[in-house]
């Protein structure tokens, strides 16, 4: 028996060891094969407070509150400098980025597992991203910080964190967290008669991750120079416009689990802008590639003077145009082609796409042409359909009071309009990229690049009343998030549980988290009411509204 013991153990033992030594070897990735050039050595220059330098690259902060980048190059040179100029946001972001998923994994065994999963999973993830982006994403890891060396190696950690948003929106129970919403108008929808684009960018990683957004002006040694919007250590794009009028915005939808590996959309985006001057070369390089996830790709053309969409899954592809002057794109397929699938006519009666489609008609509809201070005022509204108090940062808004950037396109005239903080809220501020192009790689001092006589003023929601009370809003519904993780969970005062519900009282989100902490506490009655409290509310989707109804229905046996 002892013998046979023995042999078990060490069979078990060489199996476990060859395990290991598969599962390193196959996670393993080799970094790019770069050729080393002169920029490599250079140092990053301060040349004033928040203005730095390397070469003709700069970096440095507008008065507006944005950050301002300009690189050149090729790849790895493009990477390399952004690396070195953005060094201290990009660790800022990265611990932003992590801290909020240990807010939502707040398991450190799980997290882990979770890492090696990951690991596995994109261990093929170089062979579906160009050679040009996996040597911009290594010079950006170059520089890259010491912080979270433990967590994996450097290049490791950006290549992944480029794969993040298509596994995370795939993985989430509800699919997608919140949803974003995008328009063009053109000929006579448009108060000038040229294609106008807005967008609002609804992706939420916590207030800290959206703090210090970039305006990237990018001069690449193949293609078209292009800028976009972004964040410290993240190349890839969600909404952008290049030199030749194309602008490229991202939209998520309804996705099946991933099972392997694929080209991450803000890469294919980024191909999109800097190699394509109109929908159909647009269209012919998203059909090259294949995704992780179902995304809608909204392209708008100068060229053309309209917009169409690029409605794409892992498996197929199909151009979406309408013909009148405008297009609306949410969270969910609109042609005839996608018209049976399963994963999207799922989307559309789960979520909340359909309501800001049909809200984003409606404010269209109202206004005979649109122009770009029209745009904002639309990517800044907080109603529901009809126009109906749906309390503040519901889903069915099209200002969801979350997202990291509003941005509006005039591609003929090469102007962008990009929001300043909070969300979509702040000013926005305006660049003409041409402008920008011509002088960017001759510029000295931390002169402003904008074009003030074109700034769209601040929201005035900011002054209001509401303002204050969805700041107390957010504070408070963290802190009973923080009595609920407690052990034993605190109690909340009356008083604070009172404050809440008069900060957001039309949201069904404040009686949800009240119905949630008293299920908890095992308060039945305090957690039945709010439950139903809930019910009589605006519920952003058909899902969330399910649960409440399962919930109520548990506690109420």
């Amino acid at each position: 028996m002892l013998r046979v013991i023995k042999k078990t153990v060490l069979v078990v033992g060489i199996l476990l060891l060859l395990f290991l030594l598969y599962f390193f070897g196959s996670i393993y990735i080799a970094t790019p094969k770069v050729v080393y050039t002169p920029v490599t050595k250079l140092e990053r220059q301060t040349l004033s407070p928040h203005f730095y330098k390397i070469k003709n690259n700069w970096l440095k902060k507008s008065e507006s509150g944005l950050w301002e980048l300009y690189v050149e190059g090729n790849g790895f040179e493009r990477g390399v400098v952004a690396g070195k100029l953005t060094k201290e946001l990009a660790e800022e972001q990265e611990t932003a980025f992590i801290e909020q998923i240990k807010k939502i994994i707040p398991s450190a065994w799980y997290l882990n597992f979770l890492k090696f999963f990951v690991a596995y999973f994109n261990r093929h993830l170089p062979e579906h991203i160009t050679s040009e982006y996996q040597q911009e994403i290594y010079g950006v890891s170059l520089s890259a910080s010491d912080k979270y060396d433990n967590m994996a190696p450097k290049y490791y950690r950006m290549i992944n964190y480029h794969a993040a948003h298509d596994i995370g929106h795939a993985l989430q129970d509800k699919n997608m967290a919140v949803g974003c919403t995008s328009f063009g108008v053109w000929n006579e929808k448009s108060a000038n008669g040229k294609v106008l684009i807005g967008r609002n960018f609804d992706f939420y990683s916590g207030d800290e991750f959206a703090k210090n957004k970039i305006v990237a002006f990018v001069k690449p040694d193949s293609g078209y120079q292009y800028a976009y919007v972004t964040w410290a250590g993240f190349v890839g794009v969600v909404s952008g416009m290049n030199e030749k009028g194309l602008t490229v915005t991202i939209n998520a939808a309804k996705s099946d689990i991933p099972t392997q590996a694929a080209t991450p959309i803000s890469l294919l985006a980024k191909e999109i802008l800097q190699y394509a001057t109109n929908i159909k070369e647009a269209y012919t390089i998203a059909k090259k590639r294949n995704t992780f996830v179902s995304e809608s790709i909204l392209i708008g053309s100068a060229q053309e003077n309209k917009c169409a969409i690029i409605e794409k899954t892992p498996t197929k592809i199909n151009l979406y145009q309408e013909d009148r002057n405008e297009l609306v794109c949410p969270n969910h397929y609109q042609s005839l082609f996608f018209s049976t699938d399963v994963n999207n006519n799922k989307n559309i009666i789960q979520s909340s796409s359909i309501f800001r489609k049909y809200r984003m008609e409606q404010l269209l509809g109202e206004q005979n042409k649109i122009s770009y201070q029209n745009a904002a005022a639309i990517l800044r509204n907080q109603k529901g359909i009809n126009n109906k108090d749906i309390g503040m940062g519901n889903e069915k808004a099209i200002n969801q009071l979350i997202a990291h950037h509003g941005i509006i396109f005039s591609p003929q005239e090469g102007l962008m309009w990009v929001s300043t903080n909070p969300f979509q809220c702040g000013a926005f501020v305006c660049y003409n990229i041409k402008k920008v192009f011509n002088t960017a790689s001759n510029l000295q001092t931390r002169q402003e690049i904008k074009i003030d006589s074109l700034t769209i003023a601040a929201d005035s929601f900011l002054e209001s009343p509401l303002y204050q009370k969805f700041v107390l809003f957010k504070k408070i519904k963290k802190y009973i998030y923080l009595l609920e993780r407690a052990n034993p969970i605190l109690p909340l005062d009356t008083g604070i549980e009172q404050a809440f519900i008069k900060s957001n009282p039309n949201s069904y989100d404040t009686y949800w988290v009240l119905a949630r902490y008293y299920e908890k506490t095992n308060e039945k009655k305090q957690a039945q009411y709010y439950y139903k409290q809930a019910l009589t509310k605006e519920i952003a989707t058909r899902s969330e509204q399910e649960e409440i109804k399962k919930q109520l229905k548990k506690i109420s046996l």
